[in-house]
């Protein structure tokens, strides 16, 4: 695989954005998540009476873990191949869901942002908090800046108008 141009990534092609995409983010969030989410349930348990705990975490990601998964395995099982053939005119309605799901995306990370007071540490945090939150950063990272690629680089200009037939 060829090394990715990260300073501007719409000299990348397709399929290295693609393949970019599949090991540096669909992989990472699969390994990423589950550490994240065992975290989050040891804060909670241990520190359920402290002020500034996230209760609800937890179930925050493991419901994000759900839908980031079922969308991963739409972009690679359906998207991804239609985008690597150049299929634009069918790849147009998948697009479509997969830019309405990276808003809700979106909406979960708010979400994770309110609970977490914006990823600020009480004074008092143990090893295990502060280890929770920077993760929580790092995922938070990732996730915006793997829908950031595909938003606006792989999935740009890919759609089809359905008034005039061309693609956009």
């Amino acid at each position: 695989m060829q090394k990715l141009n990260t300073q501007d990534w719409k000299q990348n092609t397709s399929n290295q954005l693609i393949d970019h995409l599949l090991s540096n983010f669909h992989e990472r969030h699969r390994s990423h998540l589950p550490r994240i989410i065992e975290l989050a349930r040891k804060i909670e348990a241990v520190h359920a009476d402290h002020t500034d705990c996230p209760i609800g975490l937890t179930q925050l990601l493991q419901t994000m873990q759900q839908e980031l998964e079922s969308h991963m395995m739409k972009e690679e099982q359906v998207l991804f191949p239609m985008l690597r053939q150049l299929r634009f005119n069918q790849a147009s309605m998948p697009i479509k869901v997969m830019m309405m799901e990276h808003e809700e995306h979106q909406q979960a990370l708010e979400q994770l942002n309110l609970l977490t007071s914006n990823l600020v540490l009480p004074k008092d945090a143990c090893g295990t908090w502060q280890k929770l939150y920077l993760e929580l950063a790092l995922f938070i990272g990732e996730l915006n800046q793997h829908i950031e690629i595909e938003n606006t680089v792989l999935f740009a200009g890919k759609t089809v108008d359905a008034n005039i037939g061309q693609i956009r």
